[in-house]
């Protein structure tokens, strides 16, 4: 009995060796031309360092995670006959790193406008002689370390400025005060980010990184003092704010954060209405049309006004200052009962049915649902201000175009405020990795689209995402057959203007579409993403961060993707090679073949079409392509079809759809 039982366990131990061990009968799939190698995709050990203290396994911040924190206090005032912005700075800088620094560095975004800036020299394309400032002009810098004020010992070269300390910073906690007096001339309509421009009623000036600002310290660069030229944009410590711009008494000036003097700068009349608008889901008019040139819309008819404004927990803050703005808000209401505030700001130029009058209504909205699905928007104020720059964002405000109207107008608003939750919230280093800010940001905006407003300016189609207005996954493919084109994990500022856009915007996005659509599902990828934010909000992620997340998040292994779509440009070819009735009979089912013959590998649909009209669909996951080159199996039915297509939807990137379809046999 014994041995007829050891005889039997030996049997049933090789029939499931056999079966977990099975070998598809040879179909001749071999033999199918194709440029595909598993091992290159599947390759073990994408990552070439393991998670640490810092930068936990999982994607998250490690249990030693520090960084370094930065406040502000600056006094700043505008002279609208020179056009020179002149400020006070109080730098209070506390070192919660580990080691002490015997030196501090500081970016001086002005002086990129200088002559000789590196910046200049990058695109080929050198700006006019008459589109330059002389940059920032130093009047002093003192240090308040350990109760002592001193001169400080600097240098400037380009867009950095290094202070030598004359004793060391101390670790864990270490503070230090920095003093610079300073002035620059606001740069004109070549500005790009920042500028004054002419408008029917007055100059509007957009001012941005107009201070000196810290440079971050972090455990991944140490120092990260990469010059600013241009594509390449920002990276930021985190802190509190405290400004205050003084300007003519019939400027208005909107600034990011809160005004925390209304008293003082606007009437009482103004003051109301404001408060109406805070319990407003309707725009409401603060400083209408008729008023513009109306001396009773200012509180003084002489002399200069000092705007005091406040932020707390932020990289950056900007404004904007004009006699021309038309003012509007309404109320933002954010999970949990939290309210805030939508502005807009604006010449009589931009409005209109259609165009501007509608800037605050798409504000509140794309704020309403960014905050619902994935963080709920921190600041009291967000404000759309029309100028010249077009199309730029900051904490708490966005530079849109003086002329933007209709879809676009929405499209660049939910964009740009987009921007305050990558990398404003997430702080990620837009300056070496501009998908991680605007891949991302462009991703979120695409479901805006579809969602707000019931889908009126659905589905996006811009400059930033299937700019010709058609199918993403087909207009993304010129750019992944092109030999020249960069991959999205290339540098900013070494990505082409030719290849920005497509590259570090829509590339980047539709990434994260085919992972949420086609890859994870919907439930996984938003669990993993929404972790990923919530864990990484106000802090310093890097791209390994953001893939370890999403993997852990959403229990895959992703390299094959990440190695696939971000590191290179690979291409996707998945062909149909046969599709005939097993032994030429319907109610046996339909064996097909699919072969993948370029390097890029996919999970895919396969759809049915039946002779009855119905259809029927097929699931395969990305381990089709794990050991295969071709991969042959059976659908099941039971009537007589006509035709089985691959890819039925035309949602991945495949290179060529001739071989998508076959008629069945």
């Amino acid at each position: 009995m014994k041995l007829k039982f050891t005889l039997l366990g030996l049997a049933l131990f090789l029939a499931i060796a056999s079966r977990a061990q099975r070998k598809p009968r040879n179909t001749g799939n071999d033999t199918i031309s194709s440029n595909y190698v598993p091992s290159n995709l599947f390759s073990p050990s994408f990552y070439t360092e393991k998670g640490n203290e810092f930068h936990s396994v999982n994607g998250e911040p490690g249990s030693k995670y520090w960084q370094n924190r930065v406040d502000y206090k600056l006094q700043a005032s505008i002279d609208t006959i020179t056009k020179v912005l002149s400020a006070d700075e109080n730098i209070t800088y506390t070192n919660n790193s580990p080691d002490a620094l015997q030196y501090l560095w500081l970016q001086m975004d002005q002086n990129t406008y200088k002559k000789d800036a590196r910046s200049n020299f990058v695109t080929g394309f050198q700006p006019r002689a008459n589109q330059h400032t002389n940059g920032y002009q130093i009047e002093s810098v003192y240090l308040v370390q350990n109760g002592k004020t001193e001169k400080a010992n600097y240098i400037i070269n380009d867009t950095r400025m290094q202070i030598r300390l004359p004793k060391a910073l101390t670790a864990h906690g270490g503070k230090i005060n920095v003093l610079i007096k300073y002035h620059y001339t606001i740069p004109g309509d070549f500005g790009g980010r920042t500028d004054y421009a002419t408008t029917k009623n007055g100059k509007i000036y957009e001012i941005a990184q107009w201070f000196p600002r810290m440079c971050v310290y972090d455990d991944s660069q140490g120092w990260d003092t990469l010059p600013f030229l241009g594509a390449g944009e920002f990276y930021f410590e985190y802190g509190d704010i405290d400004y205050s711009v003084t300007v003519p008494w019939d400027v208005i000036v909107a600034g990011s954060g809160e005004l925390v003097n209304p008293t003082e700068v606007l009437t009482a009349k103004q003051i109301s209405r404001l408060a109406q608008a805070r319990n407003s889901d309707k725009t409401i008019m603060i400083r209408t049309q008729a008023e513009v040139n109306d001396p009773s819309s200012r509180p003084v008819h002489k002399g200069t006004l000092t705007w005091h404004f406040k932020m707390f927990n932020t990289r950056d803050v900007a404004f904007g200052a004009s006699k021309a703005y038309i003012w509007d808000a309404a109320r933002v209401n954010l999970p949990g009962g939290k309210k805030s505030m939508a502005m807009s700001v604006y010449p009589v130029e931009s409005a209109g049915k259609d165009k501007w009058d509608r800037a605050t209504e798409h504000l509140k909205h794309s704020i309403e649902y960014f905050s619902e699905k994935w963080f709920t928007y921190p600041y009291p104020v967000a404000i759309n201000e029309a100028g010249i720059a077009g199309g730029m964002e900051y904490p708490g405000i966005i530079f849109d175009g003086i002329d933007d109207s209709g879809k676009e107008l929405f499209w660049i608003t939910a964009h740009e405020i987009g921007h305050n939750w990558f990398p404003m919230i997430v702080g990620s280093d837009e300056r070496r990795y501009g998908w991680m800010d605007e891949g991302f940001n462009t991703f979120i905006d695409v479901y805006a689209s579809d969602i707000v407003n019931h889908g009126e300016f659905a589905p996006k189609r811009d400059g930033e995402y299937a700019p010709k207005g058609g199918n993403p996954a087909d207009e993304i493919i010129p750019t992944i057959l092109d030999p020249d084109a960069v991959t999205i994990m290339t540098a900013a500022d070494a990505t082409p203007e030719k290849y920005r856009h497509t590259i570090v915007y829509f590339k980047a996005a539709f990434g994260l579409i085919l992972l949420r659509e086609q890859i994870l599902g919907k439930d996984r990828f938003d669990y993993a993403f929404k972790n990923y934010i919530h864990k990484w909000a106000y802090k310093h992620p890097q791209p390994n961060d953001f893939f370890r997340s999403m993997e852990n998040g959403a229990g895959e292994d992703l390299s094959w993707f990440w190695k696939g779509w971000y590191y290179n440009n690979y291409k996707l070819d998945l062909a149909l090679i046969s599709a005939k009735y097993v032994n030429g009979d319907a109610k046996n089912g339909i064996q097909v073949i699919v072969a993948n013959k370029e390097p890029m590998a996919m999970p895919f649909t396969v759809e049915v079409k039946l002779k009855n009209g119905s259809k029927q669909r097929m699931y395969l996951p990305v381990e089709t392509w794990i050991q295969n080159k071709a991969t042959t199996f059976t659908i099941a039915t039971t009537t007589e079809a006509e035709s089985v297509t691959i890819d039925p939807d035309n949602a991945l990137p495949d290179i060529n759809r001739g071989n998508n379809s076959l008629k069945v046999k």
